[in-house]
């Protein structure tokens, strides 16, 4: 089987190492001209603890070339770029099967990545994958899990040959929309769950908050047009549970700054050095319930407290008076 992987950052790296020590061979690539002759020249990840690419990894910085002659295609972009992608790839995507790893929602319009694909090429094999799993943990073959989303029987099998081996499992549901929003609604609640931990507050109110989201989460499930059952997932207690314990989770880690009352420079640094998904998709969802007069307090309030000036320690008043 012929695979192909679009995004050479820490996830699709590590992605290609699954597939890699499975069957052997995968092609990924970069867009950007410095990524690609780096990793050319050095074959080193530094992303990744200096995870050296086995020569059966390949690099291109060629789109038409990474699609050429796969069965599946692998997309693990960040959102914000990924309707450039769709665009470069649309000539070269015949027959192929297409599996999503990035997590996320694109701005104003709230659509998630499998409607931006369909939207521009007309297939119905697609699949999106999700759950708890940092890359370095991939990398280093720690047991894990992801939630696969697909109402393609075919893709389904394909994408589990692709990566099912004896350390990573997939768990499969149709709900290929739950398993997306999942993905992406964590990122935000974990900036949150880092807010607890920046204000020094013990697991007994991290467990409570952990636990008031995933109510909220289910809710939210059922406005985008989710499976409510979705939420008990790979994709989502799984993966709530991950990002909103660990410092790993850069999410989390920019909540905790916002916590524990760091200097508004240190914040802002952080923020223009690092991928912080989760504000990407609280932009998105924040303007989703305002066009659409959704009520939405959590959402709200995150917001609230990381733009508009709000305290960190309105999250305790929420828990305790929310019904």
């Amino acid at each position: 089987m012929n695979i192909g992987i679009l995004g050479a950052g820490a996830y699709g790296i590590a992605l290609a190492s699954v597939i890699n020590k499975k069957h052997g061979k995968v092609q990924v690539w970069t867009p950007i001209k410095e990524e690609y002759e780096t990793l050319q020249q050095t074959r080193v990840v530094s992303k990744l603890n200096n995870y050296v690419l086995p020569e059966t990894i390949t690099i291109t910085n060629d789109i038409k070339e990474v699609c050429a002659d796969k069965d599946l295609i692998v997309i693990a972009i960040p959102t914000q770029f990924l309707n450039d992608v769709i665009l470069q790839m649309k000539p070269y995507i015949t027959t192929h099967h297409l599996c999503i790893a990035t997590k996320g929602m694109e701005n104003n319009t709230c659509r998630f990545c499998h409607d931006m694909i369909t939207s521009q090429i007309n297939t119905t094999r697609i699949a999106a994958i999700s759950g708890p799993t940092f890359a370095i943990d991939m990398i280093n073959e720690v047991t894990v899990g992801l939630a696969l989303g697909t109402k393609n029987e075919e893709t389904e099998n394909i994408v589990k040959k692709a990566f099912c081996n004896n350390f990573l499992k997939l768990r499969v549901t149709k709900d290929i929309t739950g398993v997306e929003f999942c993905g992406a609604i964590k990122n935000v609640i974990a900036i949150a769950a880092g807010m607890i931990d920046g204000m020094n507050l013990p697991e007994s109110t991290k467990a409570m908050f952990i636990t008031e989201s995933l109510h909220d989460v289910s809710e939210l499930l059922e406005i985008f047009d989710g499976n409510k059952k979705t939420i008990l997932s790979f994709a989502g207690f799984g993966d709530l549970l991950l990002t909103c314990t660990s410092p790993k989770s850069r999410n989390f880690s920019f909540g905790k700054l916002i916590g524990s009352d760091a200097d508004a420079e240190t914040i802002e640094a952080y923020r223009k050095n690092t991928t912080i998904e989760g504000l990407y998709t609280l932009d998105s969802i924040h303007q989703f319930g305002q066009d659409k007069h959704i009520n939405m307090p959590i959402i709200e309030l995150i917001y609230d407290i990381i733009y508009n000036n709000h305290k960190p320690q309105e999250l305790l008043s929420f828990l305790i008076n929310k019904s």
